[in-house]
C-alpha cells in the first residue's frame, strides 16, 4: 500500500532493531551498483530497492530462501550506468514496480513527497532528492533510522550532475534539506560505491564529503570541474529503463 504523509512513519518509529526486519545489503561488480533487500519476516512482504537486470535470478533466490514473497521492485532514479532488473521481476514475481512521478519512467506506482511504501509492519517515506536527475528520490526508514540515497548522496561523494536533467545546485539543495536535515546518527545507504565502502551516517557525511560539506558555490564549482568520462552504458540504460527495463 502506498500512503501519503507521515502517520504511519511516526507510529513505526517506537520500534527500532524490530526482530522482525530483515535487510540484505547485495553488490554488482561491473557497475558497483548496491541492491537492498528489506522484508517483514512476520508478514513476508520485502522489497527490492535498485534491482540490477544481470542479478535478477540472485535476487529472487534471496528472496525464496528467506521464504519473502516480493511486494514491489523500487528505483531511486533512471540509471544510466546498468539496466534495472525491475521489469524481469515483474515478469516472474507478482511484485510491482515503484519510481518516482517525475522520473519520466514507466512504472506501475509513482510516489512523491511525504508518500509511504508499506511492507508488512514497515514503510519507507519518500523525500524528493532532485539534481543529479530530475526522479531521484532518498527512501527513508525511520523505524530502523536508515535512508537510501540513490546516487544524489554517495559515501564521500555524490552523483554525478553533467548528464541527463543533471544540476549541482539543486543537488546541494536537495541533500541538505532532505538528508542532512535527518538525524546525525541516520545509517546512509547509497547507490553505488567504488572504493569498498557499505554505508555512512548523516554525521559523517556533514562532517567529512569533500563536495557537499563545502559552501554552495563551492560545490557547484567542483562540479563543473570533474571532467569525468562519458558513462560508458548511458545510451543503452536510459532508454531500457525508462520502460522498467524490459518491454512488455
Amino acid at each position: 500500500m502506498i500512503r501519503s504523509g507521515i502517520s504511519a512513519i511516526r507510529r513505526l518509529s517506537s520500534a527500532p532493531g524490530n526482530s522482525s526486519f530483515f535487510f540484505r545489503q547485495l553488490f554488482d561488480h561491473e557497475s558497483s551498483t548496491y541492491t537492498y533487500l528489506l522484508g517483514d519476516l512476520v508478514s513476508k512482504e520485502c522489497i527490492l530497492i535498485d534491482p540490477v537486470l544481470e542479478q535478477v535470478e540472485r535476487d529472487k533466490q534471496a528472496v525464496h530462501q528467506t521464504g519473502l514473497n516480493l511486494k514491489f521492485a523500487i528505483n531511486t532514479h533512471v540509471h544510466a550506468d546498468h539496466i534495472t532488473g525491475t521489469g524481469l521481476l515483474k515478469k516472474s514475481t507478482n511484485c510491482k514496480s515503484i519510481i518516482s512521478k517525475y522520473s519520466g519512467a514507466k512504472a506501475d506506482i509513482y510516489v512523491e513527497d511525504g508518500d509511504n511504501i508499506e511492507f508488512g509492519q514497515f514503510a519507507l517515506t519518500v523525500r524528493p532528492t532532485p539534481g543529479h536527475t530530475n526522479g531521484c528520490v532518498t527512501y527513508v526508514l525511520e523505524s530502523q533510522k536508515c535512508a537510501f540515497t540513490g546516487d544524489a548522496l554517495l559515501i564521500r561523494g555524490c552523483g554525478r550532475t553533467d548528464f541527463q536533467e543533471g544540476d549541482a545546485a539543486t543537488l546541494y539543495d536537495s541533500v541538505h534539506a532532505q538528508i542532512f536535515s535527518l538525524p546525525d546518527d541516520f545509517t546512509l545507504y547509497p547507490a553505488h560505491d567504488y572504493k569498498g565502502w557499505t554505508a555512512t551516517s548523516v554525521r559523517e557525511e556533514k562532517l567529512y564529503n569533500p563536495r557537499l560539506s563545502k559552501s554552495k558555490e563551492q560545490f557547484v564549482e567542483i562540479m563543473k570541474n570533474l571532467n569525468l568520462a562519458y558513462p560508458k552504458k548511458i545510451d543503452v540504460a536510459v532508454p531500457a529503463n525508462r520502460v522498467c527495463g524490459i518491454q512488455d
